[in-house]
């Protein structure tokens, strides 16, 4: 019996060790998954976008983008997305090849890639995802607030729909 309880606590001080080793790196680094959606503030369709490399969607929550669980002042995220005008091309079918080709060329042509790379803002314990707000003049704004668009507590204060300005700032 007294063997037994030497050999529990043995355990239970290995234990103790490695979850105190644990939580120090968890304090010092750790990442967890996280929810991944776009807002599109502009009149462009953003057909695809990616943040350091995780796939997202404007409209819907993708899983899952990693990001650190404490907040380190200076974080930054790549952004890459394909933007398209909102023009309409008609789809012809595929009963006549050249049409049906032309039409693809036309989409394809109309596809504009862009990168940004934009600061994280501070999150605590209260972070809700990464959601990737894209706007005019192929601007990009990033937030892990957890309100929604249009709430006057959400940081992102632009609206949805904005038109594209004459000129673009520098």
């Amino acid at each position: 019996m007294n063997k037994t309880l030497r050999n529990c606590g043995g355990v239970l001080m290995l234990l103790a060790l490695l979850t105190t080793g644990f939580t120090a790196a968890a304090r010092d680094g750790a990442s967890s998954g996280a929810n991944l959606t776009g807002a599109n503030h502009t009149q462009k369709e953003i057909t695809s976008f990616t943040a350091n490399g995780y796939r997202g969607q404007v409209g819907g929550y993708t899983c899952c983008v990693m990001l650190p669980d404490k907040w380190v002042s200076g974080m930054k995220v790549n952004i890459e997305w394909k933007s398209a005008s909102k023009n309409i091309h008609s789809f012809p079918g595929y009963a006549d090849e050249k049409k049906y080709k032309e039409w693809e060329k036309s989409v394809k042509d109309d596809y504009v890639f862009h990168s940004a790379v934009v600061n994280i803002p501070r999150y605590d314990n209260d972070s809700c995802g990464l959601t990737v707000h894209f706007l005019p003049c192929n601007k990009v704004k990033a937030t892990t607030s957890c309100w929604a668009d249009g709430n006057k507590n959400n940081p992102i204060k632009e609206p949805l729909n904005m038109p594209e300005p004459k000129t673009c700032p520098r």
